[in-house]
């Protein structure tokens, strides 16, 4: 699917919930619902960093690290990708308190999403690694660069182009996973969906406005993605004909 594609979804998403706004039974909701919207693209904006950091140091570690690096890397990552992220919420936010550490719930958010995607985006980033040619390392063998100097200069640049595509599906994901976080009281966009309903019964109006705020966030995520990657590609291309 094209960019122009997503970008007219985007519009038509964004023009449907502005039309249903005019009508009284949705603009009741409207202004909670956006609150709840604003929280849950704050914990996915954070986690979506903290993913890329650790995703990027775990598979830095499991494939360049020395020994206790590496088995601290597989053991974050076996862990997180094993377990659910459900389970990792509960356990920061619940479990941790019964050994005298206690986490402000948003903190926790960002922090079990975060942790979770980013295991999983260390295979992406360790994948992308593995598929750029032999030859470039042997290139900076040849020009006597150091291996963080090979990474830094010629492996990363070109392996990220092909780390895009998997970690925009990784955001998106984490972007709904934040539906979670309600369950630890966290007042984003699914906590306020689910006090509404139960406070008026309104479904359809609610989770019509729910569905098409997710839809909107996540087409967003997808065109930033795109964009990042043809502007990779492109200072690539200009790169190696240079």
């Amino acid at each position: 699917m094209g960019i122009r594609t997503l970008v007219a979804m985007l519009f038509v998403s964004l023009a449907v919930i502005a039309v249903l706004a005019t009508q009284a039974t949705y603009r009741l909701f409207l202004p909670g619902l956006l609150q709840g919207a604003v929280l849950t693209m704050e914990i996915a904006i954070l986690g979506s960093l903290l993913a890329v950091i650790m995703g990027v140091l775990a598979a830095l570690a499991r494939m360049y690290g020395p020994a206790p690096l590496r088995w601290l890397a597989t053991v974050y990552v076996e862990i997180f990708r094993g377990t659910s992220a459900l389970v990792q919420l509960f356990w920061l936010f619940f479990v941790l308190p019964q050994f005298g550490v206690t986490l402000d719930a948003f903190l926790v958010a960002v922090l079990a999403l975060g942790l979770n995607v980013g295991a999983y985006g260390s295979e992406c980033v360790r994948g992308a690694i593995q598929s750029v040619a032999r030859g470039q390392w042997e290139a900076g063998t040849a020009l006597n660069m150091s291996r963080a100097q090979m990474l830094r200069r010629i492996i990363l640049p070109q392996a990220f182009i092909a780390m895009i595509p998997p970690w925009g599906n990784l955001f998106i994901e984490l972007l709904k996973s934040t539906a979670l976080v309600s369950l630890i009281t966290l007042s984003d966009l699914a906590f306020k969906a689910q006090q509404m309903n139960q406070n008026t019964f309104k479904t359809i109006p609610i989770f019509t406005l729910v569905l098409l705020m997710y839809l909107a966030m996540s087409l967003t995520v997808s065109i930033g993605m795109r964009l990042l990657e043809k502007r990779a590609s492109l200072g690539l291309a200009r790169g190696k004909a240079a």
